[in-house]
């Protein structure tokens, strides 16, 4: 049984501890530095607390990864981690006037372990695999932001002085594009090369362009026309200025596009190692294979879904998972009060207010919701799933909300069999779709 609560109030350069015992009485207060040296020094100070048995200590903190957790997860210490909402409330037993500092938020962390252990999540540390295959994941997020924020940057300048390059396909994905604005980076460079003007384009030039990148829904001849379409009348200048900016975006915009190329291929060949590790006795691995036959799923939201709900996977938690992708709705009741502010309610006094649910893990809801999307357009059941929910009156995300709350479903019922998703046998049952 616990003897000691520790909180842990985590910092970028120092790290606010407190550490109380089991009348809530303060044992230490102190700082530690985000030292390798430090931190093993407070460990070492814990143990002496603990009289050398680490197993009568419990810790928590807000964040559920870092260095601290890390290294009383490696010293056996039971780790804890809570949402910041919950903490904020725990804050309010302590301080009415809303008082926060490091300190405070140390002492509250601690002290509601003590009382209110129950609430808190236990942390457990993944594999190096699950802890590679989420490094993919966020890079591969992070450098599709910034190729989309990059190609919009892009495109804006196109239509200040060149809307028919801008017309010709994606910015963020189409690298022939690219090749081709700098073939010809204004519209005067469209024409045909002469001798007084070299650098011209011709549709030659065109096509080795889309060859080069296996483009064949173009043809040169017609990309040529549209762009020597007469030009905007823009005042002097414009036009090249605008093409500069252009011409120094390009670089980034390839790098960051290469980067994601290849985060995305190693991110396949991760998955592609768990599935050839199928019969593998590690759960994460075989559980890796089964997600990845439903359909619909791909690599990276697979790789999310694996990552961001791993232990609701493991433990095979049904409601745990749908609260997590904010698949299930929270329902309110608070008198009479039974439909929004400001719309005139329609529903029965008694009945409580369904709404969509904000509390969840952002990325896991993105990850599921394009599942489901996906899923939809590509299996039958699925399709016919979101088709009676559509009918039924609901808008198109409460539908797929729908559609994720029921793969959830199949995905269990998948991981409980052991055996991958056999979509015949799943068509062939007469079930109506929208039956529990």
């Amino acid at each position: 049984m616990a003897e000691l609560f520790v909180g842990i109030d985590w910092g970028s350069r120092t790290h606010t501890v407190c550490v109380v015992d089991a009348r809530g009485e303060k044992v230490l207060e102190t700082e530690v530095a985000h030292r390798g040296d430090a931190v093993l020094a407070f460990v070492d100070e814990l143990t002496k607390l603990a009289k050398g048995d680490l197993s009568r200590v419990v810790a928590a903190m807000e964040s559920p990864h870092g260095v601290m957790v890390e290294v009383l997860l490696e010293r056996r210490v039971v780790t804890y981690s809570i949402n910041p909402k919950q903490l904020d409330r725990f804050r309010d037993r302590h301080s009415n006037g809303g008082a926060k500092d490091d300190d405070l938020d140390a002492f509250v962390l601690a002290d509601s372990l003590r009382t209110d252990l129950k609430l808190y999540r236990v942390i457990t540390l993944p594999e190096p695999q699950m802890m590679q295959l989420s490094a993919f994941c966020r890079s591969y997020e992070s450098l599709t932001e910034q190729v989309l924020a990059l190609a919009n940057q892009i495109r804006e300048l196109l239509v200040r002085y060149y809307p028919q390059m801008r017309e010709l396909g994606d910015w963020h994905d189409e690298s022939w594009l690219w090749d081709l604005f700098e073939a010809a980076p204004t519209p005067s460079l469209t024409a045909a090369p002469t001798r007084e003007k070299p650098l011209g384009l011709s549709a030659q030039k065109v096509g080795a362009i889309l060859k080069k990148h296996n483009i064949r829904r173009h043809d040169p001849k017609l990309v040529l026309s549209g762009l020597r379409s007469t030009p905007l009348p823009v005042a002097p200048g414009v036009a090249e200025a605008a093409s500069t900016q252009i011409a120094s975006l390009l670089p980034v915009l390839r790098a960051a596009h290469q980067q994601r190329s290849q985060c995305s291929k190693n991110m396949k060949l991760l998955l592609s190692a768990f599935q050839k590790e199928a019969d593998s006795p590690e759960k994460t691995h075989h559980d890796a294979a089964l997600l990845l036959s439903l359909p619909g799923i791909g690599a990276h939201n697979g790789a999310v879904m694996l990552t961001e709900a791993a232990l609701a996977l493991q433990q095979r938690d049904y409601q745990a998972l749908r609260r997590l992708a904010g698949a299930a709705p929270v329902s309110k009741r608070t008198g009479g009060k039974t439909s929004r502010p400001g719309r005139q309610s329609t529903a029965k006094p008694n009945l409580p207010r369904v709404e969509q649910r904000q509390a969840c893990n952002r990325r896991l809801r993105e990850a599921t919701y394009h599942w489901g999307r996906v899923a939809a357009q590509c299996d039958p059941r699925t399709r016919q799933h979101y088709a009676d929910l559509r009918a039924r009156g609901h808008s198109h995300g409460r539908a797929i909300r729908g559609v994720v709350d029921r793969l959830f479903k199949v995905l269990l019922a998948v991981l409980n069999s052991g055996l991958p998703y056999d979509q015949e046998r799943r068509t062939a049952q007469k079930i109506h779709p929208l039956a529990a």
